[in-house]
């Protein structure tokens, strides 16, 4: 008999897509470095799916185990080791805070932990990073982790990685750091949550516009005497929103981009359109997204996954009316047959990853000083 590798066979728990989601990125996450796979299903195997305080203690318990062991090999000189260990530990206080319905003190306990573990990890990496904090609005600046690439250049080219409203920016230290590494780019990794509590930012989405984030987040970037300003790229990680390309739309300081384009937008607008003027024309829905990405002037890479949230093809066409146009967008659908197929590319972000940061890297070298 086959075995179903199909996306559909990764709901592990039936009636609790949320926790079988997560629990396909923590698989994923493992040849990255993120987790070992049979710590994950052994968290699994405990976890009671109709008790979310059966998945915070069993993923807490994963956890608390590589940090000690991270600790242990620390107080032996073992920094590679250690390194590894914070970066798993990390990872699963991340996964036990995941539940909605989580008590607050709970996952409260796990951030801490987590926070802890992306510090140890930056503090022992080689070279060192860093914890930075990026004004944005009074009173809620935006914290992100810098870590410089092995080369030795005086100022490097960076990438900015930022992940959708709500997802946090420790996931990069194992997900893409390597890739940015290994090709002399340094890696800004931030988020949108803030230095304070997650409440606070529930407060501020509601009444400020996210993509503003954007132009802050550069200017910190440019101030840097080890960062190249005109290689400078930004990855929109596990794109469901358009917040990345309307906050690139107006500032010419990018080299590079990889995000959604503006798809998300058009997709929302023909969504809603379609349901208050039936008979609107496709051109019509088509012209929010033209717009945007006529108006993002560096080259764009645009990647989806075969069975995620988009039809493909939709985004074929879309994307091809920009091409004729002689602008510098890249297209790459993942099929199934490959895998990172699944929505953010989930089932296999290290296929992704590749892809993207070897676009990222070529774009980054074709940029001469002052070009930007």
């Amino acid at each position: 008999m086959k075995a179903d590798v199909s996306l559909d066979a990764w709901t592990f728990w039936p009636g609790r897509e949320d926790l079988s989601a997560e629990f396909m990125r923590m698989l994923a996450g493992a040849q990255e470095g993120g987790s070992t796979v049979s710590e994950c299903w052994l968290a699994a195997s405990r976890v009671d799916p109709d008790d979310d305080g059966s998945w915070y203690r069993e993923w807490s318990a994963i956890a608390d185990a590589n940090r000690e062991r991270a600790a242990a090999a620390f107080s032996n000189g073992h920094l590679a080791t250690a390194r590894r260990n914070w970066l798993r530990a990390m990872n699963y206080y991340q996964t036990a805070a995941y539940p909605i319905d989580l008590s607050e003190d709970w996952r409260q306990n796990a951030l801490v932990a987590m926070r802890d573990c992306a510090l140890q990890y930056l503090q022992h990496r080689q070279p060192v990073g860093e914890v930075v904090s990026i004004p944005w609005l009074e009173g809620f600046p935006l914290q992100g982790y810098f870590l410089p690439p092995r080369s030795a250049e005086k100022r490097s080219p960076a990438v900015i990685c930022i992940g959708e409203p709500g997802h946090r920016k420790e996931e990069f230290l194992s997900k893409v750091a390597r890739h940015a590494s290994e090709r002399g780019i340094a890696l800004l990794a931030v988020d949108l949550l803030g230095e304070g509590t997650d409440v606070q930012f529930e407060e501020i989405v509601r009444r400020h516009k996210l993509e503003s984030t954007i132009e802050c987040i550069v200017d910190y970037l440019i101030s840097r005497h080890d960062v190249d300003a005109d290689r400078i790229a930004i990855l929109g990680d596990n794109w469901s929103s358009s917040f990345v390309a309307r906050g690139i739309v107006f500032d010419r300081r990018f080299a590079a981009a990889v995000c959604d384009g503006g798809i998300w937008d058009a997709h929302e607008r023909a969504f809603l359109r379609k349901r208050t003027l039936p008979a609107a024309r496709d051109s019509d829905r088509n012209w929010a997204t033209n717009r945007l990405l006529r108006s993002i002037q560096c080259p764009v890479l645009v990647t989806v996954g075969e069975k995620g949230w988009l039809e493909g093809e939709r985004v074929v066409e879309l994307t091809n009316q920009i091409r004729a146009e002689d602008r510098d967008l890249t297209l790459k659908i993942f099929r199934q047959g490959e895998t990172a197929s699944a929505q953010g590319h989930a089932d296999n972000p290290t296929l992704a990853n590749e892809f993207i940061f070897d676009w990222i890297a070529s774009r980054l070298r074709e940029v001469q000083p002052g070009q930007v």
